[in-house]
């Protein structure tokens, strides 16, 4: 691995561990409750998350250029809600323009089983053509949309081991019970999807915690914390798990403290 790629991974992982903060929800469903003005939403979250997932319009209109946080930005999309199909998706994103904004990896969705199986792997695998020969990895989001259908560790593991025999550098895919057949399969790094929003905060804390104790090395979880009525109590509980080996217990204890 050469001394780019190995630089941005470090930056994205530290430690061998991560929290994502993913706000790029608006590329498919529009406004979203509590990123209206996404610059406001993540400046009390900044201490707790490891990197920032979120689109170049965003990252350009509502993030500032001093954070001092790696960016993943999001390159797949062309579809949106009321569309047909959200698994048609593109490549929006040149190359030119992931250096542009000094992008510490990318992200792109893949949806297996889907009708658009064949060219979403295809967007997947022509983005890692292209980010190998600049040093920037790619991560595959699998398992989305209508997919959740179908979530379980057998579907899943299909999916990880797919992407990552495609060149993905890491894989983001959702928590299921078995969540270790998933992890073993997949012989890149695993990151557990957040989800729709949970009913309660020790039910995010659990899937977490039994998912780094299954093999994840982190988490991409956006809703489930800045749609809290306390997302920095959420944001700290999630990072003593991920970076502090935290108990559940311990996390919601972590979150008492701080709501």
């Amino acid at each position: 691995m050469d001394w780019g790629m190995r630089n941005r991974l470090d930056r994205l992982i530290p430690g061998g561990k991560c929290f994502f903060m993913p706000i790029d929800h608006g590329y498919f469903q529009g406004p979203t409750s509590c990123l209206e003005r996404p610059g406001e939403t993540i400046k009390p979250l900044l201490p707790y998350f490891d990197a920032l997932f979120c689109t170049r319009g965003v990252l350009r209109a509502a993030i500032d250029p001093a954070i001092d946080k790696p960016i993943i930005l999001r390159v797949s999309g062309g579809t949106s809600m009321v569309g047909k199909d959200l698994a048609n998706e593109i490549v929006t994103t040149s190359i030119e323009e992931i250096m542009r904004v000094n992008a510490s990896a990318v992200g792109v969705s893949v949806f297996i089983g889907s009708n658009y199986e064949k060219e979403t792997l295809g967007n997947l695998s022509n983005l890692v053509n292209v980010c190998e020969n600049f040093g920037i990895p790619v991560m595959a989001v699998t398992a989305v949309g209508k997919e959740l259908e179908k979530r379980d560790a057998r579907y899943l593991g299909l999916c990880c081991r797919i992407c990552a025999e495609l060149g993905a550098r890491i894989v983001k895919t959702y928590w299921c019970e078995d969540f270790d057949k998933v992890v073993k399969g997949c012989p890149v790094p695993v990151v557990i999807a957040g989800g729709p929003k949970c009913e309660t905060e020790k039910e995010v804390f659990e899937f977490v915690h039994d998912g780094m104790q299954k093999g994840a090395i982190g988490v991409n979880l956006g809703r489930n914390v800045w749609q809290s009525p306390h997302p920095v109590s959420m944001a700290a509980a999630l990072r003593a798990i991920i970076h502090d080996k935290a108990s559940v217990k311990e996390a919601i204890e972590v979150f008492k403290s701080l709501k």
